[in-house]
């Protein structure tokens, strides 16, 4: 039975799809040598990677970063057995937003669940991750995505919905490129080496790497 990667893993892809990608693309291959000696890196802990991403949600990476470091500083290990522990004043007391107290909190629940203890991420294709995470309040299909990339390190994730991903397209490659309708086309040329790519159009607009 296939486990989660561990924290701080890089993809034992990695360095055959920033090649593969380097030569098909003049353009990926100048930000690949920008972001040369660094790489994805696996957050390891299933649950925390998916706190973490709606501890992120429409609030900047930095402003983020402030409040899982806070929710850290309060319980200790964010866990589903310590923040159920927990009530939603105590995580707004931390920053989080009520509703995102609400979501963090039926998250762990859930994980602390008979159903939740019997997913096996690792043995679940792309599609079957995205729709049982789907089933949860407070996570859509970019939480799914961040999930797929940075906690079961899957090579060919394309979060379309990610403004900076779009961002990055429009800079590098023209302003019709970074409309999301003409972005998953554009991206096919990448294909199956997605996530890849995307972890670096992240670094043309922020060279230090954030893990969701």
């Amino acid at each position: 039975m296939g486990r989660v990667p561990a924290r701080g893993t890089v993809p034992d892809w990695w360095n055959q799809a920033t090649r593969a990608l380097a030569r098909r693309d003049p353009v990926m291959r100048g930000v690949i040598r920008a972001s040369k000696g660094m790489a994805l890196k696996s957050r390891g802990n299933a649950f925390q990677c998916l706190a973490r991403s709606i501890v992120g949600q429409q609030i900047s990476v930095k402003a983020a970063h402030a409040v899982w470091l806070r929710l850290e500083e309060r319980l200790g290990r964010v866990s589903p057995r310590q923040v159920s522990a927990s009530d939603l004043t105590e995580l707004r007391g931390v920053g989080l937003s009520a509703r995102k107290a609400e979501y963090i909190m039926e998250l762990a629940a859930w994980f602390a669940s008979r159903a939740g203890r019997r997913v096996h991420w690792p043995e679940l294709t792309d599609a079957e991750v995205i729709s049982v995470l789907t089933e949860r309040r407070g996570i859509g299909r970019w939480t799914a995505e961040m999930f797929l990339i940075f906690c079961l390190l899957r090579p060919d994730v394309f979060p379309v919905d990610d403004l900076g991903l779009l961002r990055a397209l429009s800079e590098l490659y023209g302003s019709e490129k970074g409309k999301r309708s003409a972005a998953e086309q554009f991206g096919e040329q990448w294909e199956p080496w997605r996530s890849c790519a995307t972890w670096h159009l992240w670094r043309h607009l922020d060279p230090v790497p954030v893990a969701y």
